[in-house]
């Protein structure tokens, strides 16, 4: 399994991040907000995380947050079968150990597979229909 987070897997340009805001579906999922929005393009799923300036004022415990997402997303990565566009917001006023940050972490790519099964399933009785 490669555990890496390279280039092609983060969204980036104001263009995609937009289409994302605007068009994305969301939920919660314990200390994460997670806006998700699949792709009909072939390549692998692309992710940005972001920690609020408003709830850590210190640069250094953002960052640190954002590190722990990342490595929790790229140990778990490969729980996604679909593509998508994804940002996640860590939402929670503390900093959280990365035992947390990885369960709510299994817990939004659970969801976010299971919505991307009804989805498939829906497509397939719009077919059928």
């Amino acid at each position: 399994m490669d555990a890496r987070l390279p280039k092609t897997e983060r969204l980036s340009g104001a263009t995609a991040v937009a289409a994302l805001l605007e068009h994305g579906k969301h939920f919660q999922a314990g200390c994460l907000r997670c806006k998700y929005m699949p792709r009909t393009d072939e390549g692998p799923s692309r992710i940005v995380v972001s920690v609020p300036k408003r709830s850590f004022k210190r640069a250094v415990k953002r960052n640190l947050l954002k590190r722990r997402i990342r490595e929790s997303y790229r140990r778990q990565k490969s729980l996604l079968t679909g593509t998508w566009d994804l940002l996640i917001v860590y939402t929670s006023r503390e900093v959280l150990p990365y035992e947390t940050i990885f369960a709510d972490m299994t817990e939004m790519l659970c969801k976010m597979e299971s919505a991307d099964n009804k989805r498939f399933a829906e497509n397939r009785l719009d077919e059928n229909a």
